[in-house]
């Protein structure tokens, strides 16, 4: 029986039985135990990331109400976001009150048996429970702790209270994000920020990075006699820095200020979306293109498609003679485009070898035929909740949920997703009594102190 398909129940009288079925040895991650402390994005997304590969992720959440993204944006039946269920996806879900004393030190415990712990709590925060690397190490040398937080572990800014949001901003990410005013060259308006948590994910990926880095490091360490463990420090201020490109060496030698686009790329000629004729089903709703053609001979051909030769002479041969005639060439493109449908833009696009893409929507994505191709979408059984009555709906044993699938691809493994995340404290007596040891006796007395649920 698949282990979605387990009752609670038994996967609590059987801890073993998940372990044999959440096991894939051939990644490349198998083998590897990450303590998950964090809450919403960040810390959460880097857990998804190594869980992905392998890793078995045991996420530690508060009683009652768990990790407040359970309930962020859309709900389903049981009353869980799907967000959730994506970004919870392979972890074990083990509900211990921090702020108790008993619960920290449970949480202590299962950290001395861990080869990683993630944690994006506000800097200090850990300090004060005597959950940090300097508590931590001496009981686990080689023990990977991976932090997340706005500005970093050090610094004037250490403390502040870091959101995304905020440290996109301080980072000029969102300045370089909107349309320019023709007089100043800075914004015209409020910046536009991506409808994503766009610093929170980034901060993720550069904590698992970080982390398989502090692994490696540990391996070569550790073949030397030497403990290994070490602290991976993660700003989202520095992982938006690391998307700059050249905007700071840029303005160091050159004294440029690089300010928003619009649509376009500074400097690079030409690169943009393009208006369409509106859908037949759709006529008042606008339909881009996206088209990428600042290779020289990308341009020429581009030139020639859409009947503009006059551009395609040696004064527009090279990109930066392109930039300097950007108003000229663009105009020209949209003139074409915009009597066009996409699907006719995409066509001729295609057979002339040039970079096209339609800015799509989630709908025309999930139902992308290379998406469904590559596998780049998957479809993850979710079990009926007992708070979810079958009578009335069309609910079963449970449904599934769609969610993006496990990149970047490795030959030789299937990181598929095995689990979505799981209902609040499903695996906690699984851990305690499994990992820790404890007894169904004093698994009562926590749950019924509400230190554990």
């Amino acid at each position: 029986m698949p282990f979605a398909l387990l009752p609670r129940p038994l996967l609590r009288q059987r801890p073993s039985l998940y372990r044999a079925l959440s096991s894939q040895s051939d990644l490349p991650l198998s083998g590897i135990r990450v303590l998950e402390l964090g809450q919403l994005i960040a810390g959460p997304f880097a857990g998804q990331l190594l869980g992905q590969f392998g890793a078995e992720v045991i996420k530690v959440e508060p009683p009652k109400k768990g990790d407040p993204l359970r309930v962020w944006r859309e709900l389903d039946l049981d009353g869980c976001s799907p967000w959730f269920r994506s970004i919870g996806r392979n972890k074990k879900s083990v509900a211990i009150d921090l702020r108790t004393a008993e619960g920290r030190e449970l949480v202590r415990k299962l950290a001395l048996k861990s080869d990683v712990l993630i944690e994006n709590f506000k800097p200090g925060t850990l300090e004060k429970w005597s959950l940090d690397p300097a508590s931590l190490h001496p009981h686990n040398p080689g023990l990977i702790y991976t932090r997340v937080s706005g500005y970093g572990q050090t610094g004037p800014w250490a403390s502040r209270p870091g959101f995304a949001s905020v440290c996109e901003a301080e980072s000029g990410f969102r300045f370089i994000n909107g349309f320019p005013d023709e007089k100043t060259g800075g914004l015209s308006g409020p910046p536009v920020r991506p409808n994503i948590s766009l610093g929170d994910s980034v901060a993720g990926l550069h904590a698992a990075f970080g982390t398989v880095l502090a692994l490696l490091q540990r391996q070569k360490k550790q073949s030397s006699g030497q403990a290994g463990g070490t602290t991976v420090d993660v700003s989202i201020l520095e992982s938006m820095l690391n998307l700059m490109e050249g905007i700071i060496p840029e303005y160091d030698r050159k004294g440029m200020v690089r300010g928003p686009s619009g649509s376009s790329v500074t400097g690079i000629v030409p690169t943009n979306a393009y208006p369409c004729l509106p859908a037949p089903s759709a006529p008042k709703t606008p339909v881009y293109i996206v088209i990428g053609a600042n290779g020289d001979a990308l341009y020429t051909r581009l030139m020639q498609l859409i009947g503009a030769p006059h551009l395609a002479t040696p004064a527009y041969a090279q990109n930066h003679q392109r930039v300097a005639h950007q108003a000229e060439i663009e105009a020209a493109i949209i003139a074409w485009t915009s009597t066009r449908s996409a699907e006719e833009v995409e066509a001729q696009m295609e057979a002339a070898s040039i970079p096209v893409g339609r800015v799509a929507s989630v709908r025309e994505v999930t139902n992308s035929e290379q998406v469904e191709a590559r596998g780049a979408v998957q479809d993850v059984w979710v079990p009926r909740a007992q708070n979810v009555p079958k009578e009335g709906t069309d609910v079963d044993d449970g449904w599934h949920v769609k969610m993006q699938g496990t990149f970047p691809v490795l030959e030789g493994c299937d990181p598929k997703p095995r689990w979505a995340g799981p209902d609040l404290g499903v695996h906690t007596d699984e851990v305690l009594m499994g990992d820790l040891g404890l007894d169904a006796e004093e698994l009562g007395r926590l749950r019924k102190e509400g230190i554990i649920e």
